[in-house]
């Protein structure tokens, strides 16, 4: 990885998914603009706030894709990220777990 590249992994395919109450939501299905989560899987040199395996918060119509080894990954600038949830944040105090 170079620069302040980050790149992740999303946790849920593309394609229909599922509401809580169980309700099949069709891939077609026009949905507001709406961000994701990934686990970032590598980071460049110069990113400062996010780590190897931390859940971060992105837009995924502002992404990249690219495939290694048959599996699909997103890679974007460490700009680009709206949120990181990690476990190292927990320990401060008044902390919700995100860095925002």
């Amino acid at each position: 990885m170079l620069h302040d590249r980050v790149l992740v992994r999303t946790d849920i395919p593309e394609g229909e998914r599922r509401s809580t109450g169980g309700i099949v939501i069709p891939a077609t299905a026009a949905v507001g603009r709406r961000l994701s989560w990934a686990e970032v899987v590598a980071v460049g040199q110069s990113v400062r706030t996010v780590e190897t395996g931390d859940r971060v918060l992105y837009d995924p119509e502002d992404r990249a894709e690219v495939e290694v080894r048959g599996v699909a990954y997103v890679l974007m600038r460490e700009r680009d990220l709206h949120a990181v949830a990690a476990d190292r944040f927990q320990g401060s105090e008044d902390s919700t777990g995100l860095y925002l």
